[in-house]
Parts: structure tokens; C-alpha cells; sequence
């Protein structure tokens, strides 16, 4: 059993405790407090001018493209950079290609060096799941499908089997409402309901292309479908937003990360509200994929769970969350700083079915446990971790006598 002593504690949980002590034993959380309480009399390690976190959680992110950085350029339209995209990709990663392995184990490393421990990946190839599991790194991949001319689930039971080979938390995931069918969509959520883990995600809302295909049918999304040969003239043009759409397909649920909402107004953010859904925001991507500035503030006033994640390397400068939270701070400065500190930890733990073991400093939870440097005293430290956090002051509390300067 050890008692560490730092300048702050962040439970995340409660508000942050100055001279804060938290008490570790076989590698859970036993007991936290301030110093005063008598928390840690039998012996406390001091580790100085130091603020103690959860780790964080990337709840949404494709480790398959990592291979991709540097490659895909910014663009002003959505639809402009999926043409980068694809012509970057040439092709679907294969899960066994080293030219796909050696950049995703190196993103492994950079999540983990920056204060991540579990994330919600994507994944077309499943070639993330035994990387993750060989580096420590928890969380759900999802098997992404897609197939906007797709007439039923048939593709589900093919790959089957390589989701049933592949190590940890597996699950599926339809792509966006232009990529799947309804359909497939329909199929996906029955044999997600019918799994170990039924916890899905979906990308929705991202950009006005989408809700212009949804709402009339027409626009660049239907010209690609036409070009590439999936459109169908059988398709029912849904005339109505995103959520409204797979709401009434029955799709959603509080299983279901919602990804990006960049689109959504204030009727669709209630109805995720009244379903429970998560929505996961990656403000850095959107700017950088051409579909806007995420309406933060919109999204916490409306009560909706937030959680927070990077997407891939293809359309962001590095996989640090703390770099994602000082753009949202930037994006949204009168949300509090607590608030996003909770998207960032509890609310992405919840949302991927973790919760009971990591997002909190909490008695009984894992002790994975950020150990981050302060440069100098600090009065608001909710308000100093949004502000951009380099990986060179973070250090996670299981290494920390590895590391004398903490």
C-alpha cells in the first residue's frame, strides 16, 4: 500500500483537493483526501508540485490510419478531403500489412505517452485489436461496415469470424447515413443488441453534404454514390436531420456514441438528451476536415452526455487529448473547465462501458493514474489542464519511481 501526496488531486468525481493524497493498494484506488484528514499517516511518498488525474479516454479515433499523417491535407469542404482521403488510402488496410502495424503501434505509444488508457476505436481492417491488447491499451474496437447499397446484413455474418479471433472488446459499427443502407444499419443494431458488448458508434452530423443528402437527396454525397456505383433509385429520401433519421430506424439508444453533432440543432441534441445517446466531439478534425467549429457551448447547455476524442492522424497534428481540450476551451470558454475535464474522463469511460474501472479517481477503481508536472504553483487547476498539456510533464503514477523528477 503507498499514499501519494501531491499539490493537487483531480478526482474528476469531486471537486480538486490542494495537498491532496491518494492511497493505492494492489493496483486499485483505496482511499483519497487531503492531507489534513489523516488519510495517509502511515506513510505518504511525496511527489511535489504535481497534479494527480484519471487517465484520459479518446473516445473516438481510427488507429488503422495512422499510417496516413501528413498525408491527407486540410480542405474547405467535406467532401473534398474524403477524395484526399481515398486517393491517399488506395485501398482498405489490411490488418497484417506493416506498413499499417509499425504506424498504429507508434500511435499506441504517443496515446499512451500523452495520459490516454482506454480509447473508442475504429476499425475497417481489425487490425487494432492485438496491438492495443499487447500495448495495455483498454477500451472498444469497432468493426466499422459499410454499404450504402447494401440489401440486408449478409456482410455481417462474413466477417464474423474475424471478429471473433481478434483479442479484447470488439463490436460493430455503421459508418455515416451516406455509406450504410437503412437496411444495414437495421442489422447491424440487432446483432449489436445481440452481443457481449453493446456498445456502438456512428459518425452523424459531420457536415452539411449529409444533411443536405438526408433532407433532399441531392448534393456531393449523391454525386460520389453515383460515381463510385453504389446510389440506389430505390432509396427513400428521408427528408428530415441526421438523428431524426436514425431515430426512426430505432437505432439509437444509450449504447450508441454519436459522433461529431457538428450539424445538430437544438430539437436533434434534445432527442440524444431523451435517448441517452453520448456524443463524442473531435474539434480539431472538423476544423481540419472543412465541416466547421463543433457548437460546444450548444452541446453542454443542452444537457447531452460529451465525451471528447481525436479522430485519426489523417486529419489531426498529434492523438493528445490535452491539446483537444485546450481547443475546446478555446472553442467554448464559458463552459467550465471541469465539465470538460469530466468528457475528457468519467463521460468517455461511461460511454465505452468502463466506468466502473477507470475516468475517476475513486475508491475500488483501477489505479491508472496520471502524474502531471506543474511548472509552477497553480491556483485553478481544472482551469491549467485545459490549457494544453505537453506529454513531457505527464507521467503515469504506475512508472513513477521510474522517474525521480516527479
Amino acid at each position: 500500500m503507498t499514499a501519494y501526496r501531491a499539490a493537487w488531486v483531480c478526482p474528476i468525481d469531486r471537486p480538486p483537493i490542494r495537498d491532496g493524497v491518494v492511497i493505492v493498494d494492489a493496483g486499485r484506488i483505496t482511499g483519497i483526501g487531503d492531507q489534513g484528514s489523516g488519510i495517509g499517516d502511515h506513510g505518504i511518498r511525496d511527489l511535489g508540485n504535481v497534479v494527480l488525474m484519471p487517465g484520459l479516454i479518446n473516445a473516438h479515433i481510427h488507429l488503422e490510419l495512422s499510417w496516413l499523417r501528413g498525408r491527407v491535407p486540410p480542405a474547405a469542404r467535406f467532401t473534398d478531403w474524403v477524395k484526399r482521403l481515398v486517393a491517399a488510402r488506395g485501398g482498405v488496410e489490411r490488418a497484417d500489412d506493416p506498413g499499417v502495424l509499425a504506424p498504429l503501434r507508434a500511435a499506441i505509444r504517443e496515446l499512451q505517452a500523452s495520459g490516454t488508457v482506454a480509447v473508442g476505436d475504429i476499425s475497417n481492417s481489425l487490425a487494432s485489436p492485438d496491438p492495443m491488447h499487447a500495448a495495455g491499451l483498454d477500451g472498444v474496437v469497432f468493426h466499422e461496415l459499410l454499404g450504402f447499397n447494401e440489401r440486408d446484413g449478409a456482410v455481417i455474418e462474413r466477417t464474423r469470424a474475424a471478429r471473433a479471433a481478434a483479442r479484447g472488446r470488439v463490436s460493430l459499427a455503421p459508418h455515416a447515413p451516406y455509406s450504410t443502407s437503412a437496411e444495414l444499419f437495421r442489422a447491424i443494431r440487432a446483432s449489436v443488441d445481440a452481443s457481449a458488448c453493446r456498445i456502438t458508434s456512428v459518425h452523424l452530423g459531420e457536415s452539411p453534404e449529409e444533411t443536405e443528402l438526408l433532407a433532399t437527396g441531392t448534393g456531393p454525397w449523391r454525386g460520389m454514390l453515383e460515381l463510385i456505383g453504389v446510389w440506389r433509385d430505390d432509396w427513400a429520401i428521408p427528408g428530415r436531420g441526421p438523428v431524426e433519421y436514425l431515430d426512426g430506424l430505432g437505432v439509437l439508444d444509450g449504447q450508441t456514441l454519436v459522433v461529431h453533432g457538428v450539424q445538430f440543432d437544438d430539437a436533434a441534441l434534445a432527442r440524444l438528451v431523451a435517448l441517452g445517446v453520448t456524443l463524442v466531439t473531435c474539434p480539431r478534425s472538423n476544423q481540419w476536415v472543412g465541416v466547421g467549429v463543433p457548437p460546444l457551448a450548444r452541446f453542454y447547455r443542452s444537457g447531452v452526455a460529451v465525451a471528447v476524442g481525436t479522430d485519426s492522424l489523417a486529419s489531426v497534428e498529434d492523438l493528445n487529448l490535452f491539446s483537444e481540450l485546450k481547443a475546446m476551451r478555446r472553442i467554448a470558454p464559458g463552459v467550465p473547465a471541469a465539465k470538460l475535464l469530466e468528457s475528457a474522463t468519467l463521460i468517455g469511460a461511461r460511454a465505452l462501458g468502463l466506468d466502473s474501472e477507470l475516468g475517476s479517481l475513486t475508491p475500488g477503481k483501477r489505479a491508472e493514474i496520471l502524474a502531471i508536472e506543474l511548472p509552477r504553483p497553480v491556483d485553478d487547476i481544472e482551469e491549467y489542464l485545459v490549457s494544453g498539456i505537453d506529454p513531457a510533464q505527464i507521467r503515469h503514477l504506475n512508472n513513477a519511481l521510474q522517474h525521480p523528477g516527479i
